[in-house]
């Protein structure tokens, strides 16, 4: 199982009110619209690209085509989540377009906020805590709207008639309990058969999918595919079998316009290393084969001297309760050269954080390779991905490449941008944050201290250690996604508490760090749960591992008094009262971490994430989503993408590209449902 997360910080920027350094293009931007809308617990942002202006037309032209590549493969997604997402998708679009009847009930409103949900969790489960998504509105009020549609109209399958349609969709929409949740991740179940996701047959168990893949490894094999990250099983005749997702396989048709635009791409490549990383990814598609995507990965990770980057393919692993298989995703961007200086430094220094690592000597790298770190731009975001986007990346996932080839890690800073221009004078801090000096440590350098623990978490976090021999990283199954986000973090919270972060500029001062973390452990006990319905535990693997690493550190340090509950006003808040106490746990955490991680030692990762990261004390969540709820916020929150306009000469050739601002939520989710759509 990849244990190695591709988008691994998730921080509630949505929540935060800070002071922002403004970008060099800033004064161009002073009228941007970051806030579109807000509905259910989204909000809907716009990002800014800047720096597109200063892009040769060559770049300008690659990220064209790169952005539609990104683009084609939305359905994927859609189809991957659920099997009955499509037809759902189509049928809620048909009705939106093509519906007579009064649009201002409260019972169409809801329907509309329904549809909008959908959307932006690629399907009819929460895109984060994985529940299937209440409608809202009755089956009857379902009919009700599709009584006036043309059946033409409808995505039928051959022979299926309009009632059949509804009398298969109505369950799926509105029965709690058919395919409650899209990834389960309970101890004790069969995480398979309770998960809703389309990555596995109906008639396949837990036990038999990883024996399936079991078998498939190769004893001391020194470079081991990624087994399952591109197919579905199915059982068939009583046997296991793959179905590819290539061209000729399964999703062949959006593959296809996928691989129509990175051909394009591969005609403007910036130089001869970025066109031969395409030219894998090409083969890759066509192929299936897996050892081509390794050879793609190596070669992304060789290419250093592009301006232009991308990620499109199968890479996450989060949407399998297994960790096999990998749903479709890309972004598309650019690197922002002033911004990266301070990237640039840490991977420089990567081997300075290796050595003094408080993880036991023989769990340390003993010559760290091919570390690199860069600050991007966003310029498209497509399938897992968008709407709801990372702002940190890091890859690849396969270890043993990491080990022999090194990893290659961004921070995408125009995201964490938007996401707090979008957030200013938004309440939150002045509700959560216990003092004056809290508050202003966070607006001082809130915003400096989460964008170096994301390179420090991306970079060297995940960068960082070594396994055992004869450990695969599989030996975690449904815990390794949770034990490595926790390596990731506890390694950037130890180092943004050390000198050296002052000492190589990384960081203004030496309080700056205290800012982190007071966040960290804010989130991590209170706040995170404005994400938690009423009764529920954590569930999310981030999730789970903030709550982990701050309520442990929490209950190592009670003798100290590190860290404290505090009554104000009836309100509950956590204050850090011993910083330096608090990164020494830190460490003291992170080297067990390493050691369950090296050592493959499973019992003990579960352990872990049960004891301290899935319960909820139930009266402080009640306590905790009363005060949230009167601040009118939405805890999620997400972007539509820019629109690029292509001008042209007579004889069809890009004279130049622009960018359009002007697309609305709406607006664009029926375009793409329109233009480029294919499954």
């Amino acid at each position: 199982m990849k244990t190695v997360s591709l988008f691994s910080l998730v921080i509630i920027f949505t929540m935060m009110s800070c002071t922002t350094p403004a970008p060099k293009e800033e004064a161009k931007s002073d009228d941007f619209q970051y806030f579109l809308e807000q509905f259910a617990d989204l909000k809907i942002m716009r990002y800014p690209v800047f720096g597109f202006e200063e892009l040769s037309l060559q770049q300008k032209e690659l990220l064209y085509y790169l952005s539609q590549a990104a683009i084609e493969g939305r359905d994927i997604l859609f189809d991957q989540n659920c099997k009955y997402n499509m037809p759902i998708r189509r049928t809620l679009e048909a009705i939106y377009l093509n519906y007579t009847g009064d649009k201002t009930s409260d019972e169409y409103l809801t329907f509309e906020v329904y549809l909008k949900r959908v959307w932006f969790s690629n399907g009819i489960h929460h895109h984060y805590s994985t529940d299937k998504i209440a409608p809202g509105f009755t089956p009857e009020y379902f009919k009700t709207l599709l009584a006036g549609i043309d059946a033409t109209l409808l995505p039928l399958k051959q022979g299926e008639s309009k009632e059949e349609l509804i009398a298969k969709l109505i369950p799926e929409i509105f029965d709690p309990s058919i395919d409650a949740k899209r990834v389960n991740q309970a101890d004790g179940q069969d995480l398979v058969a309770t998960s809703a996701n389309n990555y596995w047959g109906d008639n396949v168990s837990q036990n038999e999918a990883e024996a399936f893949y079991d078998a498939m490894k190769i004893p001391g094999d020194s470079e081991p595919v990624s087994y399952g990250l591109n197919s579905r099983v199915e059982k068939e005749n009583g046997k296991l079998v793959e179905h590819v997702w290539k061209i000729g396989g399964e999703y062949s048709a959006a593959i296809e316009k996928i691989v129509f635009w990175l051909e394009k791409a591969e005609t403007v490549a910036e130089n001869d290393q970025q066109q031969q990383v395409i030219s894998f990814l090409i083969d890759f598609y066509k192929t299936g084969d897996l050892k081509t995507f390794d050879e793609y990965s190596i070669a992304w990770l060789a290419d250093q001297n592009s301006r232009i980057d991308f990620v499109n393919g199968f890479i996450e692993t989060y949407g399998d309760p297994l960790g096999y298989k990998a749903s479709w995703e890309s972004i598309v961007n650019f690197k922002n050269i002033e911004a990266t200086k301070r990237t640039e430094i840490i991977s420089s220094n990567a081997q300075w954080f290796e050595d003094h690592s408080p993880v036991d000597p023989k769990f340390r790298k003993e010559t760290v390779k091919g570390v690199s770190a860069k600050v991007i731009t966003a310029a498209m975001l497509g399938g897992d991905c968008y709407p709801s986007t990372p702002i940190g990346v890091n890859l690849p996932n396969a270890d043993w490449i990491r080990k022999e080839h090194g990893s290659k890690s961004v921070t995408i800073e125009n995201i964490t941008y938007a996401y707090d221009k979008a957030a200013e004078g938004n309440g939150f801090l002045e509700e959560f944050c216990f003092s004056e000096e809290e508050m202003a440590n966070e607006r001082k350098y809130g915003f400096q201290a989460d964008n170096l623990h994301t390179d420090l978490h991306e970079c060297l976090g995940h960068g960082s250690g070594q396994l055992m021999p004869g450990v695969s990283g599989a030996e975690l199954k449904a815990y390794g996604s949770t034990i490595e986000e926790a390596r990731a973090d506890l390694f950037a919270l130890y180092y943004m508490g050390d000198s050296k972060s002052v000492e190589l500029g990384l960081l203004p001062d030496g309080k700056a760090f205290k800012a982190a973390y007071d966040g960290y452990i804010r989130n991590g006990l209170i706040t995170q749960l404005t994400r938690i319905q009423p009764g529920n535990n954590i569930e999310e693997s981030h999730m789970r591992n903030r709550q982990l690493i701050a309520m442990w550190v929490y209950e190592k340090g009670k003798a100290d008094n590190v860290i404290e509950y505090k009554k104000k006003a009836d309100k509950t808040f956590v204050v850090v009262n011993d910083y330096p106490k608090l990164q020494m746990l830190f460490g003291q955490l992170l080297a067990e971490i390493q050691r369950i991680k090296s050592e493959g030692d499973f019992e003990a990762g579960r352990q872990l994430v049960e004891d301290y990261g899935v319960k909820v004390d139930q009266a402080l969540l009640t306590e905790v989503l009363a005060r949230y709820k009167k601040l009118n916020l939405a805890p999620y929150g997400g972007f539509v993408n820019p629109r690029y306009v292509v001008e042209k000469d007579a004889a069809g050739n890009i004279t130049d590209v622009s960018l359009d601002y002007t697309e609305g939520y709406t607006e664009q989710m029926l375009r793409y449902a329109k233009e480029h759509s294919w499954l």
